[in-house]
């Protein structure tokens, strides 16, 4: 009778143990999946890097959806003519330029989406 009643508690106690361990997988599963991305920006006029901003994004946002979140935008026809007070001056042929990653975009700023931890660099430079 006693192992019987021993052979009780130890099954009961190991599904007791098990269900315990099952909920916290099943918890751990269902937590949703994160629908932010870190963008990291950064403005470089006169070959010197003058402002940085990580800027919390959606995961589908274009370069320029983060750049107008981090700074005050002026652009006309689709070119960004100044961030943050910078100008371009077409008189001296002074652009803003974006590169993403390093590698310069081949898509305008409002097209190219960003993906988390993309670090995107724009500068105001002279165009040859």
């Amino acid at each position: 009778m006693k192992k019987n009643k021993l052979a009780v508690l130890a099954g009961i106690a190991t599904i007791f143990t098990f269900s315990l361990t099952g909920n916290q997988t099943s918890q751990e599963v269902m937590a949703k999946p994160s629908n932010k991305i870190t963008v990291a920006y950064t403005l470089n006029v006169n070959k010197k890097n003058i402002k940085n901003k990580k800027v919390k994004l959606s995961k589908h946002a274009t370069v320029m959806s983060g750049l107008k979140k981090a700074w005050r935008v002026k652009s006309t026809n689709g070119f960004i003519t100044a961030i943050d007070g910078k100008s371009q001056d077409t008189h001296k042929q002074i652009y803003w330029t974006y590169t993403i990653n390093g590698k310069f975009a081949n898509k305008g700023a409002a097209e190219q989406k960003v993906n988390n931890h993309d670090k995107v660099k724009f500068t105001l430079a002279k165009m040859n």
